[in-house]
């Protein structure tokens, strides 16, 4: 029986390792990079490590030499300095004021002033930081390192209001601007954050930043790989699946499903989400660990503010520069998505340099699709889950009349400015609908000018369906059979309905369906 005590929330390295819980051994990679540069950044998904790695670095440049034993640093370094060291985590506060950000910043600077002393001329907040950087050196006798855990904290909560996001980006880029500036007093600096904002943001003055977010030789330095699992959790996987029931193998498949296929550049390994995984293992049962920790609002407002084309979210294409930056101004909802962790890389066009993006998994897809659809009908949160089940159990009964009928609930009551965003909102819907149907039945989906042509099967019955916009439900059906969409289904046994609906711009719903047998 396993005896380990998996660290869920436990953020602090000196904690985890003088308390006995499990830890997979990173310490190689922070000598690499501590070794061989000066100046990171690094962008990962929420509750991925990045805190863990900050307080990791704290207790190597402490010279924690004790904290290390079995692991490789212990071998590797063989000076263990003390340094000064200056750790900024804007990770508690809510930025809901401009306010907010100079408090938690004079905070930190007032705490490191009463180490290493203030200068009544450092007025502003980057002198102060800049003059703290410089004194600690001198009184040290060594330069100092710096640790920014969650950078962009204040920006993040500021999306949508562009005011304040303005204001915040005026105070953290001079603030930050100090790295630069005080370079000969800084042995290290590390920043983290969910995203990275770019352009005219608070990067800009920042250039000497080396960002690790997409680099192959560090892409597993937060989160778990699948050699890290065998290599640490071989007989837990074991105790794992015996007592879910089912054959090692079969569990090894179900949580590469569940919470592997983050992919933080083209051609590397998957890493799973170590919050979900570890969470997993300690309860010996499989949920929406990650997902449920955190509700990305914020991005369902951005997706609704952009009039953003859902299905596109499976399948969507973009480049490096596009995904590895967040301009504060853009339009564009996709990068927040992606360095948020909601999309993942799923394959690469080296001629083109174009990302194909897609969900990491069945936690995250299905977690953000279910989040969405209140979002988008009328369903409320609560009885969202049980709308989806009752759609799952009609069409898996051959119930095709309840089906539309409670899908002409999910359109009622909605308003809509204009008819491009009225298209759109209908595809949307019966994206989100059947996609989610789709976890428990097989479903192709496709759309094309105001038309989806779908095709839905289940273990007795196999549906096709084609939605028009404003056309007739007639007009539907003629098409399924003029197109021949039924006759790769010729030799299945089992029962086919070939069904046609018209969505009505006037009435805002779903007017007729007809069905063929």
């Amino acid at each position: 029986m396993s005896n380990k005590i998996y660290p869920i929330g436990i953020q602090n390295f000196e904690k985890i390792r003088n308390d006995g819980y499990f830890y997979i051994d990173k310490t190689a990679l922070i000598y690499q990079m501590v070794k061989t540069g000066s100046y990171y950044f690094l962008s990962r998904p929420r509750r991925f490590g990045k805190s863990l790695l900050i307080s990791t670095l704290e207790a190597y440049f402490q010279g924690k030499k004790e904290l290390f034993t079995g692991l490789a640093m212990e071998e590797l370094e063989k000076d263990w300095i003390k340094y000064p060291i200056l750790h900024l985590d804007l990770n508690i506060e809510k930025y809901d004021a401009p306010e907010s950000l100079d408090n938690i910043l004079d905070k930190s600077l007032t705490a490191w002033e009463k180490l290493y002393g203030a200068e009544p001329s450092e007025r502003s907040l980057s002198l102060r930081f800049a003059g703290i950087i410089e004194r600690a050196c001198k009184l040290a006798g060594q330069r100092v390192v710096i640790l920014v855990d969650e950078y962009d904290k204040p920006m993040l909560q500021a999306i949508g209001n562009e005011e304040l996001q303005r204001q915040f980006r005026n105070t953290l880029k001079p603030f930050y601007g100090a790295l630069k500036t005080m370079d000969g007093c800084i042995k290290f600096a590390l920043l983290t954050g969910v995203t990275k904002f770019g352009k005219v943001s608070v990067f800009s003055d920042l250039n000497n930043l080396d960002d690790i977010s997409m680099r192959n030789l560090y892409i597993d330095i937060c989160g778990v790989s699948e050699q890290e699992i065998h290599s640490n959790l071989e007989a837990e996987l074991h105790e794992f699946a015996e007592a879910r029931g089912v054959t090692y193998e079969k569990l090894c498949a179900e949580l590469r499903e569940n919470y592997d296929g983050y992919h933080f550049t083209h051609n590397s390994i998957g890493i799973y989400n170590p919050f979900s995984l570890l969470n997993a293992f300690k309860y010996r049962e499989f949920g929406s660990y990650w997902f449920e920790t955190g509700t990305p609002t914020y991005l369902v407002k951005l997706l609704k503010k952009h009039h953003y084309d859902l299905e596109r979210m499976t399948h969507e294409e973009t480049d490096a520069q596009v995904l590895n930056s967040i301009d504060s101004e853009s339009t564009n909802p996709i990068p927040v998505i992606y360095q948020s962790g909601y999309l993942t890389i799923k394959g690469y066009d080296e001629r083109f340099g174009m990302y194909r993006l897609g969900f990491p998994n069945r936690e995250v897809e299905e977690g953000f699709i279910r989040f969405l659809l209140p979002y988008y009908t009328k369903i409320s949160k609560v009885e969202s889950p049980f709308e989806i089940q009752k759609f799952v159990r009609e069409v898996e009964s051959g119930d095709y009349d309840s089906f539309f009928r409670r899908l002409q609930s999910f359109f009622a009551d909605t308003t809509y400015e204009v008819i491009r965003e009225q298209e759109l909102h209908y595809e949307n819907v019966l994206f989100i609908v059947f996609k989610l149907v789709g976890f428990y039945t097989q479903v192709e989906y496709k759309t094309n000018d105001g038309r989806i042509d779908l095709v839905l099967q289940t273990d007795k019955f196999i549906y096709i369906m084609e939605f028009k916009l404003d056309g007739t439900a007639e007009e539907a059906l003629q098409q399924i059979n003029d197109k021949q969409y039924a006759l790769p289904f010729k030799m299945d046994e089992r029962k086919l309905f070939k069904i046609g609906i018209n969505f009505s711009a006037k009435s805002r719903n779903i007017e007729k369906w007809i069905v063929e047998s």
